[in-house]
């Protein structure tokens, strides 16, 4: 009978800590810092000089280890739910899987699709619209937009320094405990900057060390004819920002560029995003209308609108059979980067 009785009172306790869904156990649980093994801020030498070097912004390993650490932490967010990890999984070559636009706090849906993270180093802005200049500030976008974190950095900076767990990991990476903005950003920026992708089929091909099949041959070859002048190697973007005659979504109200610049001229226009790894960060677009890339090459084909500022290059379209839309997107699937979406070192360390 007393054996029934504790068995009660052990329930009972048990269902009451659970149902406290507010109560925070963070600095409870222990956290394990995963080492960084081998990394390096490498690229090939036939790629541009990038727009921002982590190496020459002093950074370490134990920076690194921090802003991975960041960039997977919740408590970024008002209700410690959502992180950057949230919308850009490294799986899928940091994309938001399955999204055609990124979910936030509370169930709340973005304006628009979250675009992949890699290779930001040569990047000379950011975002759809590119409204942000410097890989440094690109995490108070969606740390204090409304829709996606909904925090804000002295909230941040204020959780963050109550934990024993960080001020270790600030003062391992800067020297001391101290907590600000600058060190979170910068911790972000040297995350970010060293994911790296540049080890795909293409990749191995173009140093001697792999070949095409036919198929992937031909739809090289095509893409270069067809797709090249926007999306150009070895990055496989030029980072301008066309209007491609896509129908206007009236449910979002999206101006693009315009939206920053607020030029007539930029309506409509958004990034050009990279094709590396293309294959695994549907759907596409930046209201990620397309769910495949059937879809976007027959739009392509026949499917663009002369909208306001579209691109004199696809004026007449790019004609496309449906042989050639097969080969070229044999050959695009020669950029996903395996090595990339699995390395190690880029793991959600919790």
């Amino acid at each position: 009978m007393k054996s029934s009785l504790r068995f009660i009172v052990l329930l009972v306790s048990t269902i009451a800590i659970g149902c406290k869904s507010d109560q925070d156990f963070s600095n409870i649980v222990p956290k394990i810092d995963v080492p960084v093994r081998g990394l390096q801020f490498k690229y090939p030498s036939t790629w541009p000089i990038p727009v921002y070097n982590p190496l020459n912004n002093g950074y370490t390993d134990d920076k690194f280890v921090l802003g991975r650490r960041l960039f997977y932490e919740e408590k970024l967010s008002r209700d410690n739910t959502i992180s950057c990890g949230s919308c850009h999984q490294q799986e899928v070559a940091f994309a938001h899987s399955g999204h055609d636009l990124s979910h936030g706090i509370d169930g709340l849906f973005g304006t628009r699709n979250a675009l992949p993270l890699f290779n930001l180093a040569w990047n000379p802005n950011f975002m759809w619209d590119g409204g942000i200049n410097h890989i440094e500030v690109l995490p108070l976008a969606p740390i204090t937009n409304p829709l996606e974190m909904d925090s804000n950095i002295p909230e941040v900076i204020s959780k963050l320094s109550t934990e024993v767990y960080y001020r270790d990991l600030f003062k391992k990476a800067f020297g001391d405990e101290s907590i600000s903005t600058d060190r979170i950003f910068k911790s972000l920026a040297y995350f970010m900057t060293m994911a790296i992708s540049y080890e795909s089929k293409y990749d191995l091909v173009i140093e001697g060390k792999a070949s095409f099949t036919p198929e992937e041959l031909d739809g090289y070859n095509l893409f270069k004819q067809k797709c090249n002048s926007c999306h150009t190697e070895p990055l496989f973007t030029d980072y301008t920002f066309r209007n491609n005659g896509l129908t206007f979504n009236q449910a979002l109200n999206d101006t693009g560029r315009a939206h920053i610049t607020a030029l007539i001229s930029d309506l409509n226009k958004f990034r050009v995003p990279s094709l590396r790894n293309i294959e695994i960060t549907a759907p596409y677009m930046h209201d990620g209308r397309f769910t495949n890339l059937e879809q976007v090459l027959q739009h392509y084909n026949s499917g663009i609108q002369n909208t306001l500022n579209l691109d004199p290059l696809l004026a007449n379209k790019i004609a496309l059979s449906n042989e050639e839309k097969y080969k070229i997107i044999s050959f695009l699937k020669t950029l996903t980067d395996k090595k990339f979406t699995s390395n190690l070192n880029f793991k959600d360390p919790n």
